[in-house]
């Protein structure tokens, strides 16, 4: 299986090989790895709905293509979510240093004001 259909699921989990995953999805998985799957799914409910849900496809070459439309529009979205926290964080400071000049100003004129009205 090409690496490009793991990527959805790199660094998904520590227990289990990601391949091995994917061939027990496939059905090409021996009975004895089959039963160490099965036993690392009962330990890992979110493994084991996700799993429900992968068998649950009609054609196991769907998946493939799935995998691969997941993974293109997850970096997009990963993307688009930098992008816009870079122009943020540059559009955020100028109205910061502008509110920190406008509070000092502030607070020294009313350091001034407070000052003559003592005298």
């Amino acid at each position: 299986m090409n690496n490009d259909l793991l990527n959805i699921l790199s660094n998904s989990n520590k227990d289990i090989d990601n391949q091995k995953l994917m061939d027990y999805v496939a059905g090409k998985l021996s009975e004895a790895e089959k039963n160490e799957v099965e036993r690392w799914m009962a330990d890992n409910d979110f493994a084991d709905e996700a799993m429900e849900g992968l068998e649950q496809f009609s054609s196991k070459k769907d998946i493939g293509g799935y995998v691969d439309q997941l993974n293109k529009e997850l970096n997009q979205y990963i993307k688009q979510k930098k992008n816009r926290r870079e122009r943020r964080k540059l559009q955020e400071q100028p109205w910061t240093y502008l509110a920190i000049f406008l509070v000092l100003v502030l607070v020294v004129i009313a350091y001034v004001i407070i000052k003559k009205m003592q005298h």
